[in-house]
């Protein structure tokens, strides 16, 4: 059985996957031009257009992934990971960006009617650049989960955005073949804005939340708590539980109070382990532990993030 990947190695994981949504996004921006070039569907002009923000978002990926996947360094001494949230806001504005010029494009059809042409041609190339899109946007979606990488993730989910698009499109463009009405075209097109619109700003959202250093999920706290219930005794208590997510990478920081009179060597042996309890129990995290006397009404005193905005306690006296 094969060890956890080294950052080296995932890096160059993540890179590769980088590459394989760039050459999708070539492969698809040529076959969907050529499909409205064969029908002159609004639609898949649309279509197209996503395609070239899909390119765009992938470029921006590439450099993002290269950007966060580097090592902590003096100026950046908790790590880069949080260039992960860059991507996914750039990613959501793309996809809004696109909606509204789909939306747009559909208003213009509406207003200036126009037949299409070669239906079946431009569909089956529609379709097939469709499949490219499923394809590696499912790949992405899953490398983005297990690798907690919400570029790969988000790029993935943009991709399917595309795929909708693409299937609304297809729709549009055979119900216009049998009906004759070409109001469906643009009609089908503001659908399909609307859908990949949400999508864009659930990505926007989720950047924002990650950039505001939102906590882990309930389902990580509820993994946290029982690590620390399972140290917590008469001697043992643990208050101020803080987390939040940098990308990949998470971050615990928790007080642990023991017996005054226990030793530092004691009471550094019981941080070390519930360290390494959590670090087993979510993989890629950095924990901080605070240790503190139980006895102590000063340790009860500390449990909000700006403790210091009053006076404190120990501040007092003659020292």
């Amino acid at each position: 059985m094969s060890g956890p990947d080294t950052s080296a190695e995932r890096r160059g994981r993540l890179l590769r996957l980088v590459y394989l949504s760039i050459a999708a996004a070539l492969v698809t921006i040529a076959m969907k031009f050529g499909a409205w070039a064969v029908t002159g569907s609004v639609g898949l002009l649309s279509d197209a257009a996503e395609s070239v923000v899909n390119l765009v978002a992938a470029l921006f990926a590439l450099v993002v992934v290269q950007w966060s996947t580097r090592p902590p360094d003096e100026e950046h001494t908790y790590g880069h990971e949080k260039a992960d949230y860059l991507s996914a806001g750039v990613e959501g504005a793309l996809i809004l960006l696109a909606a509204v010029t789909i939306g747009v494009s559909a208003v213009d059809r509406l207003m200036n009617p126009s037949e299409i042409s070669d239906v079946a041609v431009g569909v089956g190339i529609a379709i097939a650049a469709s499949l490219v899109n499923l394809a590696v946007g499912q790949r992405l979606i899953r490398a983005g989960r297990e690798y907690s990488s919400i570029t790969l993730e988000s790029d993935g989910r943009h991709l399917m955005t595309d795929v909708v698009t693409s299937c609304g499109v297809v729709v549009a463009v055979i119900a216009v073949a049998i009906t004759g009405i070409d109001a469906l075209d643009p009609l089908i097109a503001l659908v399909v804005a609307g859908n990949i619109l949400v999508t864009g700003v659930r990505l926007v959202r989720r950047s924002t939340d990650g950039l505001l250093d939102r906590a882990l999920t309930v389902q990580e706290l509820a993994r946290i708590h029982a690590v620390l219930d399972s140290f917590a005794s008469d001697e043992v208590q643990f208050h101020a539980l803080r987390t939040r997510r940098a990308g990949s990478r998470a971050f615990v920081s928790t007080h642990v109070l023991v017996p005054g009179d226990w030793s530092v060597q004691r009471g550094h042996d019981l941080a070390e382990q519930v360290e390494a309890a959590l670090h087993d129990t979510l993989g890629n995290v950095t924990v901080f532990t605070h240790l503190e006397p139980l006895e102590d009404p000063i340790s009860f005193a500390d449990t909000e993030l700006d403790r210091w905005s009053e006076p404190h306690p120990a501040s007092n006296g003659d020292g």
